[in-house]
C-alpha cells in the first residue's frame, strides 16, 4: 500500500531507487480461464530468463514461466519482458519471482472482480448533485440562470430548474454530453450483467433495499437531470456552471461567483458557436448532444418498464423528442468556457445519431435501421484508435456505441443485405482493435492507446469494444489485448498502481487525488477511476499544475509519460464520474460469465449460474425445530432436494434427531452453521471482528465433529453457511484455510425474513415474504435463476403464522415456471483443487 509522502519522502524515494527491477501485476487478481500476463521491468541491462510462480500461502513453487518475451526499452525502463503464466488455472493466492524481483501477492479465482462493479457506484453516489448521499446534505438547489435561450422564447438570466445529476469531476460543472453517457453505461452494465449488482441503497443513495438494483437508482438520477433540461420538444440545455468553478476548491454547496446570488449558468443547446472566453467554440448543430440524451431515455425506457411503467412511458414520448431535437441542426455541441482555453472539444456526432437511430428503429418498426447504417458508414473508426493524439475529448464518447447496438439488431436478421451490413460492422470494429494492437504489439505492456487527456477513459473504452468484438463474434484474437487494457487499469504499468481510488482494498491505489473531497477533508473517494498517465509534452505545457509532495513515482517518469499521485496533478490524478460509469459496465462484464457463473460477495458464493433455471432452497436452524417435520414431509411429496445448515447445538438437540436423520436418510444436503451460533461481526461496521480466528476455526470444528457423530459425510460438506448470514473477507479467507467455500443467500427477495415475528421492526408477513419471492421470478430479468433461497426450518414461537406452511404452493408455483430444485453442490459447481 503507497503512503502519502511527508518527512520520511526522502527515506521512501531511496529505498524505490535502490530497486532495479520490478513485476507489474493486475493487483485484483485473475479469473481461472483468463490470460495472465506480467511485465517485468528493469533499469539494468541484463534481460530475465525465466520466472516462477509461487503460491503465497506456503512458498511453493507451482509453475515456471519459460518462453520469456523480450521487449527491450520501454519508458523509464532499459529491459522488459512478458510473463506468461496463462496455463496456470488452479484458484489461490500466488507472486510471481524473476530475477531479483517479486510481485505483489495476487489471486486466481473466479471471484476476483465480486462486488467491483458495485463499488465503482460508491464514487457516483458521491459525485451527486442535489441531494448527495455522502455528505447527507443538498447543494445547488438554486441552478439556474438560462443562456443562449432566446431563440426559444427563454429571455437571458430567467429561472430554469437545473438541480440534480452529478458533478462531472473534482469541481462541479455538470454536462449533458457525459451525463448522458454516464446514464447509458450504467443502464447498460444492468442490461447486459444484472447479477453483478446488489440492492443495498435507496433511491436517494442512503442505506436500505428499495428493490430496484443500486445502479438502476443511480442511472435514474442520471436520467432524471437529463429530463430537467430537455423539459419541453423545442427545448434542451447542454451544461450547468463554466469553469468559473475553478476559483477555488470546496466542498459542493453555495456557489456565488457568477454574478446572480447563488444560481449557476444553464446554456442552451442553440446549434450555434458560443461563449469560449476570447473565442468561441466549434458548435455546428444540435445532434451530438441531443442524440445521446434521446438513446440514454431509450434504453432507460425498456428497463423501467415493469419497474415503473408511467416512467417508462415518459422516458419514451421524451426519446422521441430528443430524437427529432438532434436533427434540428445536424452537428456536434461543444461545452463552453469562459476564462480558460478547455472545453469538451467534441468533434464527431454521426456516431451518436448512429446509436439513437438504431433506437428508434426499435421503438417504432416502421423506421428502418438503414440511416443507422449510414451514419455507422460516416465514422467507421472512433478516430483516436488510428492517432496518436487528439484534442481533450474530441472524439467523444471514446468508443462507437452505435456500432454495438447496431451489429446485435443486424444479426438476428437473416435477409443478405443485413447480414452484409453485420459484417461491415463487425469489420469496423475489427479495423479498429487492429490499429491499436499494431501499436501494443511493440512493447511489454501491449499498451496501445495513447496518452492523451483521460487516458483511462479510452483503455476502459477499448477493452469494452474488444469484449463486444469477441462477444458478438466468439473471435478471441483479441482477448490478450482486452486483458491487458483491464491489467493496466489495476496496476499493470509502469507505476505499478491501481488507477481506481480504494481498489483493490489492500493494494497500490490513489491516495492524493485532485479531489476537494480528498484535499479538504480527507474523505475517501471510493471507486473513482482517475485520469490516467498523459505524455510527458502535454503535462509540461498545462496550465497551473504543480506537485505538493515529493514524487513518490518519480523512478518510473520518462519522456515518455507521467502519471503522478498528487493532488496538484489535475491533467492525471483526476477522478471523472463518466470514466467512472464506463469503468463500471467493464467491471460488470468482468464479473460475469456467459455460463458456469458464480455470483460473489465478500469472497462468498451468493448465486449460482443466472443462465439456468435452478434453484437451491436452504434452512438454516440453531434454537428451533417446529417445521423440521413439515419441510421433510413436503420435500418428499414433491420429490426434491433441498440443504440444511444446522448449527452444532441443533444437531445435538436429542429432540431434533428423529428429524436430522431424516433429512440426512433422504438425500439432502447436510451442512454446517456454526456451533453456537457466533456473532462474527458488529452490525454496523462490519469490517470489525468480534471473534479471534482462533475461536472461529474451533467454533466451526465443532459444528462438523458432531455432525460426524451424527452420521453425516461431512467431506462431501464443502459449502459453509455463515451464522446469521453476516460475515466480512477476514471470515471468508479463515474459511477457505479450513478447506471449505463460504456461501451466503441470493439477495433480491426477503425469503430470509421468515424468523421475524410482529413486535419487531424488519417483520414481514408471510404474504409479503411469498409476494417477494414471484415478483423476483417474474419480473427480475434473470428472476430466481441460480437463486439460493434461505428459509428457517424453525422460528420464534412469538411469529404465530410460519411461512414454511407455504411450502408447498410455492414449490408448485415455480415449478410451473420451469425452475428446478437442486441441492446447493449441484447448483454450486466446485472450483478445482486448490494446491
Amino acid at each position: 500500500m503507497k503512503i502519502l509522502l511527508t518527512g520520511c519522502c526522502c527515506l521512501i524515494l531511496l529505498a524505490v531507487q535502490a530497486q532495479q527491477s520490478w513485476i507489474r501485476i493486475n493487483q485484483l487478481g485473475y479469473k481461472t480461464a483468463a490470460p495472465k500476463i506480467a511485465v517485468w521491468c528493469s533499469k539494468t541491462n541484463t534481460p530475465v530468463s525465466s520466472g516462477q510462480v509461487i503460491n503465497a500461502d506456503n512458498n511453493k513453487v507451482v509453475f515456471t514461466i519459460k518462453g520469456i518475451k523480450q521487449f527491450g526499452a520501454y519508458g523509464p525502463f532499459t529491459q522488459t519482458a512478458q510473463l506468461n503464466f496463462s496455463a496456470l488455472t488452479i484458484p489461490g493466492n500466488y507472486k510471481i519471482k524473476a530475477g531479483n524481483a517479486e510481485s505483489p501477492v495476487f489471486r486466481i479465482g473466479n471471484e476476483v472482480y465480486a462486488g467491483t462493479a458495485d463499488f465503482g457506484l460508491r464514487y457516483m453516489r458521491q459525485q451527486r448533485c442535489g441531494y448527495n448521499p455522502f455528505l447527507k446534505d443538498s447543494c445547488h438547489t438554486q441552478d439556474g440562470y438560462a443562456l443562449y435561450g432566446q431563440q426559444a422564447g427563454i429571455p437571458d438570466s430567467s429561472f430554469v430548474d437545473a438541480t440534480g445529476g452529478w458533478h462531472d469531476a473534482s469541481d462541479y460543472l455538470q454536462y449533458a454530453t457525459t451525463t448522458a453517457n454516464a446514464t447509458y453505461h450504467l443502464l447498460m452494465a444492468y442490461r447486459d450483467f444484472p447479477t453483478a449488482f446488489t440492492d443495498t441503497k435507496s433511491a436517494n443513495g442512503d442505506e436500505g433495499p428499495n428493490n430496484i438494483a443500486d445502479v438502476l437508482d443511480e442511472a435514474k438520477w442520471g436520467l432524471d437531470w437529463l429530463l430537467k433540461l430537455h423539459p419541453q420538444k423545442d427545448r434542451m440545455f447542454n451544461q450547468v456552471a463554466d469553469d468559473r468553478d475553478h476559483i477555488s476548491m470546496r466542498i459542493p454547496g453555495l456557489d456565488s461567483q457568477y454574478g446572480k446570488g447563488f444560481q449557476r449558468p444553464v446554456y442552451f443547446i442553440n446549434g450555434e458557436p458560443q461563449q469560449r472566453g476570447k473565442f468561441m467554440n466549434n458548435t455546428t448543430g444540435t445532434s451530438s448532444t441531443a442524440a445521446k440524451i434521446a438513446s440514454a431515455f431509450a434504453l432507460g425506457a425498456g428497463l423501467f418498464a415493469k419497474k415503473q411503467p408511467a416512467y417508462a412511458d415518459l422516458l419514451h414520448n421524451k426519446f422521441f423528442s430528443a430524437y427529432d431535437y438532434a436533427h434540428i441542426k445536424k452537428g456536434v455541441t461543444q461545452t463552453v468556457s469562459v476564462k480558460s482555453p478547455y472545453i469538451y472539444a467534441e468533434d464527431n456526432w454521426t456516431d451518436d445519431m448512429e446509436l439513437a437511430s438504431v433506437y428508434a428503429y426499435r421503438l417504432d418498426k416502421e423506421k428502418s435501421l438503414q440511416p443507422a447504417f449510414e451514419y455507422a458508414q460516416a465514422e467507421p473508426l472512433t478516430p483516436w484508435f488510428t492517432t496518436d493524439t487528439a484534442a481533450h475529448y474530441q472524439w467523444y464518447p471514446f468508443i462507437n456505441l452505435g456500432h454495438y447496438e447496431l451489429a446485435k439488431q443486424l444479426k438476428t436478421r437473416t435477409d443478405p443485405v443485413s447480414q452484409e451490413q453485420y459484417k461491415t460492422i463487425i469489420d469496423f470494429y475489427k479495423q479498429g482493435i487492429r490499429a491499436v494492437a499494431e501499436r501494443a504489439s511493440a512493447n511489454a505492456f501491449n499498451r496501445g492507446v495513447p496518452f492523451i487527456w483521460c487516458s483511462n477513459n479510452l483503455t476502459t473504452a477499448f477493452a469494452i469494444q474488444c469484449y463486444w468484438y469477441r462477444s458478438l463474434t466468439g473471435d478471441t484474437q483479441f482477448e490478450q489485448l482486452e486483458q491487458a487494457c483491464f491489467d493496466w487499469l489495476f496496476g499493470c504499468n509502469p507505476w505499478g498502481t491501481s488507477m481506481v481510488y480504494g481498489l483493490p482494498a489492500r493494494g497500490d491505489t490513489p491516495v492524493d487525488p485532485h479531489s476537494a473531497f480528498t484535499y479538504l477533508k480527507k474523505y475517501p473517494i471510493d471507486g473513482g477511476l482517475v485520469d490516467g498517465p498523459v505524455y510527458t509534452s502535454i503535462y509540461k505545457n498545462l496550465i497551473g499544475i504543480k506537485l505538493y509532495n515529493e514524487d513518490s513515482y518519480a523512478p518510473f517518469q520518462s519522456d515518455l509519460a507521467v502519471y503522478h499521485d498528487d493532488y496538484g496533478d489535475y491533467s492525471t490524478n483526476e477522478p471523472t464520474m463518466d470514466g467512472t460509469a464506463s469503468l463500471v459496465y467493464l467491471l460488470a462484464a468482468q464479473h460475469t460469465t456467459p455460463a458456469g457463473h458464480q455470483t460473489m460477495s465478500k469472497g462468498a458464493i451468493i448465486r449460482g449460474d443466472s443462465t439456468q433455471k435452478t434453484i437451491a432452497l436452504v434452512f438454516t436452524g440453531h434454537e428451533y425445530n417446529d417445521g423440521g417435520s413439515f419441510i421433510a414431509n413436503t420435500l418428499a411429496q414433491k420429490n426434491i432436494k433441498a440443504s440444511f445448515f444446522l448449527t452444532g447445538h441443533f444437531y445435538e438437540q436429542p429432540a431434533f434427531t428423529t428429524v436430522v436423520k431424516k433429512l440426512n436418510s433422504a438425500g439432502h444436503y447436510m451442512g454446517a452453521h456454526s456451533y453456537a451460533h457466533l456473532l462474527y461481526c458488529d452490525w454496523k461496521k462490519r469490517d470489525s471482528l468480534l471473534i479471534t480466528q482462533k475461536q472461529f476455526t474451533t467454533d466451526l470444528l465443532q459444528n462438523y465433529n458432531v455432525m460426524k457423530k451424527k452420521g453425516i459425510n461431512t467431506a462431501a460438506s464443502t459449502y459453509f453457511l455463515p451464522p446469521y448470514e453476516w460475515y466480512n473477507d477476514t471470515i471468508t479467507a479463515w474459511t477457505a484455510k479450513l478447506n471449505l467455500q463460504l456461501i451466503n443467500f441470493t439477495p433480491g427477495t426477503i425469503s430470509n425474513a421468515d424468523y421475524t415475528w410482529p413486535e419487531l421492526p424488519n417483520y414481514r408477513s408471510n404474504e409479503a415474504i411469498y409476494n417477494s419471492i414471484i415478483k423476483q421470478a417474474e419480473e427480475a430479468p434473470a428472476g430466481l435463476n441460480g437463486y439460493i433461497l434461505l428459509l428457517h426450518i424453525g422460528t420464534d414461537p412469538r411469529r404465530k403464522e410460519k411461512f414454511y406452511t407455504l411450502l408447498p404452493k410455492l414449490i408448485d408455483h415455480l415449478k410451473n415456471k420451469q425452475y428446478r430444485f437442486v441441492t446447493i453442490d449441484k447448483l454450486l459447481k466446485p472450483e478445482d483443487k486448490k494446491i
